[in-house]
């Protein structure tokens, strides 16, 4: 028996709980079970492509697992970890930008149909990925993933004016490939919403 367990039986304590590093290995996979769905839509739209986005998430918890300890003793493990996705996203944008063509949806299908419905949500993917890549994590945080001005540019180390100026150009340049679906958005009935 070691001196541990010894301690243990001594003082009636029975079997010795779960150690530290278990504990941050529960940690993590409850984040994983609870945040994963979230950082794939964030990483699809940032790749455009689903095997990327596989392959950017697992890249970005493997290296929030290495420092699990670390990520989650901070305010925010969330933004933490969503910031290592954004920066390895940008490390994979600048190498492979040169090596893959941009490739233009061809017929563009009418908006009440629903398989055109799919092709619009690929256009508007596709529209995201012609975005700088600043610009379009940008749009990114605050359309996706609906977090503030001031939210994005902590995550980004950017002042919150140039948050507002990238989102801004990042707006007009999609409206510019959609000028059918850039009109006025129709007003929500606010009766009764305070």
């Amino acid at each position: 028996m070691d001196l541990a367990t010894e301690h243990d039986v001594r003082t009636g304590r029975g079997e010795p709980g779960p150690t530290e590093s278990e504990n941050d290995f529960q940690d993590f996979h409850g984040f994983v079970v609870a945040r994963s769905a979230v950082l794939f839509r964030g990483a699809l739209v940032l790749t455009g492509n689903r095997e990327a986005a596989e392959d950017l998430v697992q890249e970005t918890l493997e290296r929030a697992c290495r420092k699990w300890r670390t990520i989650a003793a901070k305010d925010a493990p969330e933004a933490y970890v969503r910031r290592i996705m954004v920066n390895l996203a940008n490390d994979r944008w600048r190498r492979f930008r040169r090596t893959v063509p941009h490739q233009d949806g061809g017929d563009r299908a009418a908006l009440a149909d629903q398989y055109g419905q799919v092709d619009t949500r690929d256009q508007l993917v596709r529209a995201l990925q012609g975005l700088p890549m600043r610009m379009r994590t940008v749009v990114v945080l605050r359309y996706f993933h609906d977090l503030s001005d001031d939210e994005i540019a902590a995550d980004l180390r950017i002042s919150p004016s140039t948050v507002r100026s990238q989102l801004a150009r990042g707006i007009d340049k999609l409206r510019g490939q959609f000028p059918a679906l850039s009109g006025p958005s129709p007003q929500r009935p606010t009766e009764g919403i305070r």
